[in-house]
């Protein structure tokens, strides 16, 4: 066995990040910041955006030309680039794992992954572009906000400073706080001067980084039973996983003899960490998906089974198919959410199943808007409009009338159209479907139901998206491979929810 003496240990970083008031004052200003920032730049305020231009402007002229002070700014806006990062994480991962620090290991890497898929999606959903500078001294691919290399240099030193300073003097813990600061700034500031990044970018990519590195660290960190006499939900290290003592009886119990579950923030946490990797999942296989359009086998498999379905459309399948399309709408499956909560509280009356519906199905709606909006990708044909689809109205110019006559320019032109416009990837019907069918079946499991009322269960979590992923291949508005994907990527979600809702917390295990 290896030494352990040498634990993490509770230290002022750590209660500041994670401890009471100054942690949740600090993360609530910083998620403020960045939404604020956000809702700035995506609404291109011409005052920040002046105020950038300007900053830019004046830091290009006086880099510009100067070989030794552009050669410095590369090597030091190297240290926030995914080369350095990607070395210096694994090393870090490697020694944690020598040192059988799973806990910590695991913490390092989901933090740094829900790092790298964060700012790829939000450049992509804000689409700002990069600046113009009068001599260009660096060039960058992509989007411009977030900075990557301002997010990705706090999240992971960060990371690093939370695991490692506790096992340094008290004296070194300050100097590596100040040595990290400064790494930091310096990142960013060479993002600016090199003319690939506005400020704003810079601070947005700090301010976000800040609340990842908050809400994983409060993730990953232990859950305490509150009702253990003499202890302290927040007391002992951050990222210990030594087993405590199993709670006694009392009065917080919900029925069934299930423990309340302590620490609702934490939940939030720890649901909030899965889901950017879920959606990281999903963002990536999207990605996939496109990138190999026309040019694999997997591809052209895809266009023949979209062509061979085309040529089945026939009267009968077409209402099978219309059939299918409206029973995936998102306005059934709230329906159908609604209504599951409102049979579990009156037949289990508590309220942890109900949420637990709730979280899987709004989660999987969010998962599927935002993967959709990043990814992009094109249907694989042109929709057939099928019987009882949307009729959509849309105003035309105003029609030549007398003077008077109430109804000049109020005149529409009707539109014959498929349902509501969707992404080719993924596919929210499926998604959805799968995530409130699998819920259904995971809490009439939870409740110990008869077995009949399982196998229906069970069925209907079969029968229902098969229906709803054939109906979407038929009309042309999905891939099959694409509907394979977003079915499969939709049980993670659901298995999360449980997992945070409904997984019993009585007692916490030793971790191995």
């Amino acid at each position: 066995m290896l030494d352990r003496s040498h634990r993490l240990e509770p230290g002022r970083l750590e209660r500041f990040a994670l401890r009471g008031a100054p942690g949740l004052a600090v993360v609530s200003l910083a998620g403020t910041g960045f939404a604020l920032l956000t809702g700035l730049v995506a609404g291109r305020w011409e005052p920040l955006y002046a105020a950038d231009r300007a900053v830019t402007d004046d830091l290009n002229r006086l880099v510009a030309g100067d070989a030794l002070t552009l050669e410095i700014l590369s090597t030091l806006t190297d240290f926030g680039g995914g080369t350095v990062l990607t070395c210096v994480l694994v090393l870090a991962t490697v020694l944690l794992l020598v040192r059988r620090e799973v806990r910590q290991a695991a913490y390092v890497v989901a933090t740094s992954l829900g790092s790298l898929i964060l700012y790829p999606v939000l450049k992509l959903l804000i689409g700002r572009l990069r600046p113009v500078v009068a001599e260009p001294v660096a060039t960058a691919t992509g989007l411009s906000f977030p900075s990557g290399h301002s997010m990705s240099s706090l999240v992971s030193y960060g990371v690093l400073l939370l695991v490692f300073a506790p096992l340094a003097p008290r004296r070194a813990r300050a100097l590596a706080v100040a040595a990290v600061a400064c790494l930091v700034v310096l990142v960013g500031f060479t993002r600016v001067a090199l003319g690939v990044h506005h400020l704003s970018d810079v601070i947005g990519g700090w301010l976000l980084g800040l609340v990842w590195l908050w809400v994983t660290a409060a993730a990953f960190r232990p859950w305490r039973p509150e009702a253990v006499p003499g202890t302290s939900p927040d007391e002992g290290p951050v990222l210990e996983d030594a087993a405590a003592p199993r709670p006694g009886p009392h009065r917080g119990r919900e029925p069934g003899g299930r423990e309340p579950l302590p620490h609702p923030w934490r939940a939030a946490a720890e649901a909030l960490t899965a889901w950017v990797l879920v959606l990281g999942a999903l963002f990536g296989t999207g990605l996939l998906l496109t990138r190999a359009s026309g040019s694999t086998a997997l591809a052209v498999a895809d266009h023949v089974v979209v062509r061979w379905v085309a040529d089945l459309r026939g009267p009968v399948l077409d209402g099978v198919a219309a059939f299918g399309s409206r029973i995936g709408g998102t306005p059934w499956i709230l329906a159908g959410a609604l209504a599951a909560c409102a049979l579990v509280l009156a037949v289990l009356r508590r309220a942890r199943p109900a949420l637990f519906l709730l979280v899987a199905t709004a989660g999987q709606l969010a998962l599927v808007l935002t993967a959709a909006a990043a990814v992009g990708r094109s249907q694989p044909a042109e929709p057939v409009r099928l019987p009882g689809d949307l009729t959509i109205v849309r105003p035309t110019a105003p029609p030549v009338a007398p003077p008077g006559d109430p109804a000049a320019g109020l005149a529409v032109a009707v539109h014959e159209s498929w349902p509501p416009l969707t992404s080719g990837f993924p596919s929210g019907q499926v998604a959805g479907v799968v995530a409130l069918f699998t819920a259904i079946v995971v809490l009439v499991r939870h409740s110990a139901a008869r077995r009949p009322w399982l196998l229906a269960a069970g069925a209907a979590a079969v029968l229902v998206p098969l229906l709803c992923a054939l109906s979407q291949i038929y009309r042309g508005t999905q891939h099959p491979i694409g509907v394979l994907a977003s079915a499969l990527l939709a049980l993670p979600w659901v298995a999360v929810a449980w997992w945070v809702l409904l997984r019993d917390r009585s007692h916490r295990t030793q971790a191995t």
